[in-house]
């Protein structure tokens, strides 16, 4: 079992629009929307080995922001409560988180510390959207495009041992600026592809009862230095792009860099020239 099934014996008890998407949503009384969401991380399952604490606390804010940031919504608070084996961690790992907050205009407003077998955090984040830009996974409809930011596959070519692509493994950085602009050209759909690309063109699919028809003549695959390119694209997690759906009529409004990858389809599934997409990426096992 993996973290998304034991998540579907749980819908029944919170909501299906609750639990369809990776934040929640609270309506403000003036025509805005509070949006949230938590990550846990451990170290012996999330960190790269090698990683400085500074970069641990900068990959725990940024899991949680990046998350904000694909709502449309701008962060404005995060909450960092942390699980130390060693108090002397403490510091570094925070410089480490407030300065991935700051760099997206967010502030480090609290959280708690306590002690534990191995350094593990729970961020939790806040930010704020205009209801009529906030952006879900639900929304998908057929005949949209699907697009993507930023270049799948580098944090995993990283994770390889390509340290041309170091930051991206350990220092992502939320797009913030780029999902505002998404969400205000209309955009039906978003979420980030942390997970990878493939299993986050399952869970939009489950979410917004679609499916997707991928053209790998237009991926922009990594320049990586061994292993398949294409692997890295569609399965390597730990990239903080965002994936998009938008009608074809809305994308001339978009003002970020983006590729556009296939289309959406009624019929629900993942295709990529004509065959059937595996199912796999980054998940919790038990």
């Amino acid at each position: 079992m993996d973290d998304r099934s034991l998540l579907d014996s749980i819908r029944h008890l919170i909501g299906e629009d609750e639990t369809a998407d990776d934040c929640a949503g609270f309506d403000l009384s003036d025509g805005r929307i509070l949006v949230s969401s938590t990550d846990m991380l451990h170290e012996t399952t999330d960190f790269p080995k090698g990683m400085t604490e500074f970069e641990k606390g900068w990959m725990s804010a940024a899991v949680t922001l990046s998350d904000i940031a694909s709502c449309g919504a701008q962060p404005i608070q995060l909450l960092v409560a942390v699980g130390l084996d060693d108090p002397a961690r403490l510091v570094p790992f925070m410089e480490g988180a407030v300065a991935c907050a700051e760099s997206v205009g967010a502030k480090v407003a609290g959280g708690d510390i306590d002690s534990h077998t191995e350094l593990t955090v729970v961020t939790t984040g806040f930010g704020i959207v205009e209801r009529s830009c906030c952006c879900r996974r639900t929304g998908a409809s057929p005949g949209d495009l699907v697009c993507i930011t930023g270049t799948p596959g580098l944090a995993m070519a990283a994770l390889e041992g390509d340290e041309r692509y170091r930051k991206n493994l350990l220092t992502p950085v939320p797009q913030v600026k780029a999902g505002q602009k998404i969400a205000r050209a209309k955009a039906s759909s978003m979420m980030d592809i942390s997970d990878g690309l493939a299993i986050s063109l399952y869970d939009m699919a489950q979410a917004s009862g679609v499916g997707f028809v991928l053209d790998s003549k237009n991926f922009n695959l990594p320049d990586v230095c061994s292993g398949s390119a294409r692997e890295y694209y569609l399965y390597g997690g730990g990239d903080f792009g965002l994936l998009f759906c938008i009608p074809p009529a809305c994308l001339s409004a978009l003002d970020t860099d983006y590729t556009v990858i296939g289309t959406v389809v009624s019929e629900k599934g993942v295709w990529c020239d004509g065959d059937p997409v595996e199912k796999r990426g980054y998940a919790h096992s038990w």
